[in-house]
């Protein structure tokens, strides 16, 4: 074994030799080598200036040079930190494109009586408007008042099998030819057959140009969609307690391919008056995450295109379908539909516990529902003035066979037009680019340094053989292996210690 461990060793020592050998003859260069080396890189160099401190044979001049390098290269190391700090706070732009067109699309526009239900189905059940106003809170806030708490728990009790949904699509306003007396769009009649009824907080609306049909385009500003309603008064009525104390019509105009959208933001035109509304049509882009808040990959699961209202409403969908088991008949989804004692049991609570601990949010990247990467908004100008005229009046009193009074307190004018034919592009976009990064920073090295992409090569070159030549020297340099592998090496030394020990 001992002769064993003395030929391993000796092998082992053979090979480092050869090695080192190889090394020294063959990667190592001489001095003078290594010195000219450095020297002809400074005097090549593309990064301007290092032959000047090289070459020139003043002191003088090797001092201000070489200060005047050093100082183009710290600015340049500021400017480049300097524009990756502004990189990465991720900057951005507004551009704003008015683009004018031979025709524009028409939006969707969604109309529901302020009075929303026939006096004489609800004239012994009031307790219907406060129902209605509970089923429709999952889509606007509204706070439970306890004076309505018994009334509410005796109707529910004799009325189990009573549906809101029916009673409203029954005995809500309806739209025929008794209650829209004129349709033109265009040029062209229109009907009731051409509006789509839809549920929102109102009961009852109608939406023209849904997405169902065809698109709809004008090609001429100052014309577009005339309309005549009858709210009826008489016939149609709502609760005053419950804050509905106008009569009239409200109407939201909005994308034919999203929901309408109230919650107090619907324009309002009061009986007895004519209102002309001027629109636009305003697409907003919004930058990806970092630089703007939106998500292109989000989708919503019964919505054709991403909108934060759609978003918000299957939201609350999936949270009161998780909760209650069943599925409000106003919002989005497939599921059983809830009845009157889980609106008031669960699905009320569970939009309220949704509110207050912020389960269904909006705005940012990080919430819930973040603004989407494209929208279409119309904004309005709307004037108004009093409906008729004294021959007017007379006229519609002929027309309709009803009084001048009843023309003044239950007719609605309405005139939807483009302002011009153009649309506005609020487009979001990134302030600095990568392209744009590597641009300035190449600008900088070249306007200081004269440094290009070569010189960075170069230097990488440079680095990388000094790096080299380093490693080697330190292998040239390592001790000669340890002897501590040879156990029998190792005890004999012991005893050789032992003995000089105890001769000492």
């Amino acid at each position: 074994m001992d002769q064993l461990g003395r030929f391993i060793q000796s092998g082992a020592k053979g090979i480092l030799k050869k090695i080192r050998l190889y090394l020294i003859k063959k990667l190592v260069p001489h001095l003078d080598d290594r010195r000219n080396y450095h020297q002809e890189f400074a005097s090549s160099t593309s990064f301007h200036g290092v032959h000047n401190i090289v070459q020139t044979q003043s002191k003088t001049r090797k001092v201000l040079w070489l200060f005047v390098v050093m100082g183009c290269f710290a600015i340049v190391i500021w400017q480049i930190c300097s524009r990756f700090i502004y990189y990465f706070t991720w900057p951005t732009t507004t551009t704003v494109v008015v683009q004018y067109v031979e025709n524009v699309q028409f939006p969707a526009v969604t109309f529901c009586n302020l009075n929303r239900f026939q006096a004489q189905a609800v004239s012994n059940l009031k307790i219907i408007f406060f129902i209605w106003n509970i089923v429709s809170g999952v889509l606007h806030n509204f706070s439970m008042e306890n004076k309505y708490s018994q009334e509410l728990n005796d109707f529910l009790l004799g009325n189990q099998n009573f549906s809101i949904k029916e009673f409203t699509k029954k005995n809500g306003f309806y739209l025929n030819s008794s209650t829209l007396l004129e349709c033109d769009f265009f040029g062209n009649p229109c009907y009731p057959q051409d509006f789509e009824h839809v549920f929102t907080e109102y009961g009852n609306c109608f939406t023209f140009n849904h997405n169902d049909l065809a698109a709809r385009r004008v090609s001429l500003s100052g014309r577009g969609l005339h309309l005549l309603f009858d709210v009826q008064q008489e016939r149609f009525t709502d609760e005053p307690s419950l804050g509905y104390t106008d009569a009239g019509v409200t109407f939201d105009i909005h994308s034919p391919r999203e929901l309408p959208h109230f919650d107090g933001l619907g324009l309002l035109t009061p009986v007895g008056m004519h209102a002309q509304v001027a629109i636009r049509q305003l697409k907003s882009i919004i930058q990806e995450y970092p630089w703007g808040e939106c998500k292109p990959d989000k989708k919503l699961r019964y919505h054709r295109i991403y909108s934060t209202n759609g978003c918000l409403q299957e939201c609350k969908a999936r949270y009161i379908q998780d909760w209650c088991g069943c599925l409000p008949f106003i919002l989005p989804g497939n599921g059983t539909e809830c009845d009157l004692l889980k609106y008031y049991n669960c699905v009320y609570p569970a939009v309220y516990d949704i509110e207050m601990k912020g389960l269904c949010t909006v705005g940012t990247h990080n919430s819930t529902c973040p603004a989407p990467c494209e929208e279409t908004d119309y904004p309005t100008t709307v004037t108004y003035s009093s409906f008729g005229g004294e021959n007017a009046i007379k006229y519609y009193s002929v027309k309709l066979k009803k009084t001048p009074e009843y023309i003044r307190r239950n007719l609605v004018s309405i005139d939807i037009k483009y302002r011009d034919l153009s649309y506005k592009i609020t487009q979001q976009q990134k302030a600095l680019t990568i392209s744009e990064l590597l641009a300035d920073v190449g600008g900088q090295l070249g306007l200081f340094c004269g440094a290009s992409m070569i010189t960075i090569i170069e230097l990488l070159e440079y680095i990388f053989t000094n790096f080299c030549w380093m490693c080697i020297f330190l292998l040239l340099k390592a001790p000669e292996m340890p002897q501590w592998n040879n156990p029998s090496h190792n005890q004999a030394t012991h005893k050789e210690k032992k003995k000089q020990i105890q001769e000492c």
